[in-house]
């Protein structure tokens, strides 16, 4: 094998690796003995499990954040964008379901990164809509950030149970967002105050 054919190999079998077990249960021996190398190849590649883990994080957070930008790229209705983003989430869970789950493994940092640059992306989305509807567009990262969690939570729990299937999944979670949405206060107030 080539070097660059190697170290793609070891990204492979650290993409599975950590997806079935988590980084902290993972191995630096476990990795090298599934790419069927010694140990120093993995330390010469990457410098250990630590810079083999990010590299594998960097390239799942691509992967998903090209999928929420194409999905959202063609502009529509606020409720059309939400069924794109809804739908680009699960589509990721379910054909690249390792790496959903080494962005939502134990991976303290990358999960929250990745749910905050997703949020970031429909911010600017959202603040476009708030400004046309008459409410404050520097609520949007707010809301960006609620709509994304809350997608990103149910797509945790989606990959595990498989039902109801990705498409009604996805409605409901449109129908959800949309009309909690479609009915914001501009000025909210609690109306029940702790004692």
């Amino acid at each position: 094998m080539t070097a660059a054919q190697r170290r793609e190999q070891l990204v492979a079998v650290g993409r599975e690796v950590f997806a079935q077990r988590g980084y902290e249960a993972t191995s630096i021996e476990e990795l090298a003995a599934r790419a069927d190398v010694s140990k120093p190849v993995v330390y010469e590649h990457f410098g250990g499990k630590e810079g083999l883990y990010s590299v594998v994080v960097d390239r799942e957070m691509e992967r998903v954040l090209d999928r929420f930008t194409s999905a959202l790229a063609a502009g529509g209705s606020p409720r059309a964008l939400l069924e794109r983003a809804a739908l680009a989430l699960l589509d990721y869970v379910e054909e690249d379901t390792d790496g959903f789950r080494v962005l939502s493994r134990d991976s303290p940092g990358s999960y929250s990164s990745l749910i905050g640059e997703l949020a970031r992306r429909v911010e600017h989305l959202l603040g476009e809509r708030f400004g046309e509807r008459g409410y404050d567009p520097l609520l949007a990262a707010l809301y960006s950030q609620a709509l994304v969690g809350m997608v990103a939570q149910v797509g945790q729990w989606w990959l595990e149970t498989r039902s109801p299937g990705k498409a009604e999944v996805a409605a409901r979670l449109v129908d959800l967002a949309f009309a909690g949405l479609s009915r914001l206060d501009p000025d909210p107030a609690l109306r029940h105050e702790r004692c």
